[in-house]
């Protein structure tokens, strides 16, 4: 079998990396940048963290603020409109996976046309050309967009998350300052982290998972559980922040490569029909989901359970399974994840729409258990 892994050409990391921006532009032979960027990152200053290096340096930019928390193909498209009209070479994401994501789909559909409908490009799309060049600076410790070749846009007509999954489209640079994550409020920050952790564990026992990635991967798991409470409780704490910032990366670098599984696919439609945030819906499902394939990973699962800090001595491999779903949802509980979909205004009504799509989710043919529609409308109703 062969493996294929696919990285950044560069990333910077630490606090204060983003002074590193102005050399990465001038490094690929650009010369002029769109921001692509949220409301709240420009009204509270962040993005001006990074504007401000610009500035400095003399590196002509415009601003693309527009940037929905789900973003939609009409985001996308605003977002191309914007980045034609500005003249720029080198797309600049600053923000969450939103941004991040957004910036993808407009680089590229700028360098491959054929595919500005923006539909066409759901799941593995066959485009030619690389994307206009991104440079991607996260402000949230969680998706990892950053270094994946994947990203998730929303289709209005149908209501629906589209996965792209696109070699073409991974930023060239990635640069993971931590203090662009300071003022991440509390609710997001556990959030997030807990969207790398679902990263991490799904990532280590999805069907495409080897040597490489499950090295990875459980390093991310031990620094999640490790950082997060910190970033979660002391958000100026620089260890907590970038601890944090550099295991989501390292979740993301594996597996943007392996793929994911049934936690991500049930939590997609959450987003797409409810517009519950991501890191969230992952979050409450992930402990159950666990005990779900709990049968398929017994031996990952005591790593896991050791990662989280639980020591397995005297156990039998099925109640350190266990105890590593019991570790996650101990860890959800503390920092403040909500347990119920109920929680989230979402009914047993609305089950059967949110199975339909979650069983055809990109996502869901990773999970290392086969599983069937009866199966996604028993575990929604576990978590009701």
């Amino acid at each position: 079998m062969v493996n294929r892994f696919i990285l950044n050409e560069e990333s910077y990391f630490g606090p204060g990396a983003r002074k590193e921006l102005p050399g990465a532009i001038r490094s690929i032979n650009t010369t002029k940048a769109l921001i692509v960027t949220d409301p709240g990152l420009l009204k509270f200053g962040v993005t001006k963290m990074v504007t401000d290096v610009l500035d400095e340096a003399a590196i002509p930019y415009e601003i693309f603020s527009e940037v929905k928390p789900n973003p939609t193909v009409s985001n996308v498209l605003a977002g191309l409109d914007a980045f034609k009209k500005s003249g720029a070479d080198v797309l600049v994401a600053v923000g969450g996976g939103s941004s991040i994501d957004t910036a993808k789909a407009i680089g590229i559909v700028a360098n491959n046309p054929e595919f500005g409908d923006i539909v066409s490009l759901e799941g593995v799309a066959p485009t030619k050309n690389r994307s206009v060049p991104i440079i991607a600076l996260p402000t949230t410790a969680g998706t990892a967009a950053e270094t994946t070749i994947n990203y998730v846009i929303i289709d209005e007509k149908r209501q629906a998350k589209m996965v792209c999954v696109d070699p073409h489209d991974i930023p060239a640079v990635a640069i993971i300052d931590a203090e662009l994550m300071y003022s991440l409020p509390k609710g997001l920050t556990a959030a997030t982290g807990m969207d790398a952790l679902t990263h991490a564990i799904e990532g280590y026992i999805t069907k495409g998972a080897w040597e490489m990635s499950d090295m990875f991967e459980i390093e991310a798991i031990r620094m999640i559980r490790h950082y997060l409470p910190t970033a979660v409780f002391e958000p100026k704490n620089p260890e907590g922040r970038n601890g944090m910032a550099v295991a989501q990366y390292i979740a993301g670098m594996a597996f943007s490569n392996v793929g994911l599984g049934l936690v991500h696919g049930m939590a997609h439609p959450m987003g797409s029909l409810f517009d519950v945030p991501h890191g969230v819906a992952n979050a409450l499902l992930l402990p159950t989901i666990m005990e779900f394939n709990k049968p398929c990973c017994i031996k990952k699962y005591g790593e896991i359970a050791r990662a989280m800090g639980v020591n397995t001595d005297g156990m039998s491999d099925d109640e350190a399974a266990q105890a590593a779903c019991d570790a996650v949802r101990a860890l959800a509980i503390e920092v403040g994840i909500p347990q119920h979909l109920s929680e989230l205004g979402i009914t047993e009504n609305d089950i059967p729409a949110l199975s339909a799509q979650a069983l055809a989710d990109v996502c869901t043919p990773g999970n290392p258990r086969e599983v069937t529609i009866d199966d996604i409308i028993a575990l929604y109703k576990k978590v009701l």
